[in-house]
């Protein structure tokens, strides 16, 4: 087949399997889990039912392939905040503020959603991937000075992940500012 046309069958197939996750969140949100049929989601994205069933055999595979997207697209946030020009306390910052709101978001799930969505082996390699790359921020800012260095990097990042894992109960974003504050304070170096 030509290249041309390999192409446009791709982006066919991946603006439909976009419509069926955006779809099947949205009618989940919505509904919950337990009220949506794979007939809703074949309606709502504008396909057949046969065909919603090539790309899924049920609706727990079509939310895991969503949450495993929602997680690649947060981690890229993140990836872009570490990268972004600025001091390394600044850009660590960055990541832990925008991690805390993650937090928050993530929390507003319902449980019977949440347990489904982080059986997955996915949510343990995105974390595993989440604590190398603030871990590695840790050390460019323990290195610069910015962070303390009488506690080793990896204790300091469970430190930041848990902390912050509080977000999720707090339901403003200046109550979230200040808990990523009060993080930050325990990272200070001891003069």
């Amino acid at each position: 087949m030509p290249k041309l046309w390999n192409e446009t069958i791709e982006e066919h197939r991946r603006a439909v399997r976009d419509a069926v996750l955006e779809t099947t969140a949205a009618l989940v949100s919505e509904h919950g889990v337990r009220a949506v049929t794979m007939s809703q989601i074949a309606e709502g994205s504008g396909i057949g039912r046969a065909t919603l069933y090539k790309y899924f055999p049920d609706i727990e595979s079509i939310m895991m392939a969503w949450h495993e997207r929602q997680i690649a697209g947060h981690l890229d946030q993140l990836a872009e905040l570490r990268d972004r020009a600025g001091t390394p306390g600044e850009r660590l910052q960055a990541v832990l503020e925008t991690y805390a709101f993650i937090q928050q978001q993530r929390h507003g799930h319902g449980g019977e959603l949440s347990a489904l969505l982080h059986r997955g082996g996915h949510v343990a390699h995105a974390e595993q991937h989440l604590r190398h790359f603030i871990q590695s921020l840790l050390v460019e800012a323990v290195q610069a000075g910015e962070v303390r260095d009488d506690v080793a990097p990896d204790e300091l990042t469970g430190y930041c992940l848990h902390a912050l894992a509080g977000a999720g109960s707090l339901s403003s974003k200046a109550a979230v500012r200040r808990l990523v504050a009060v993080t930050l304070a325990g990272l200070r170096p001891s003069r």
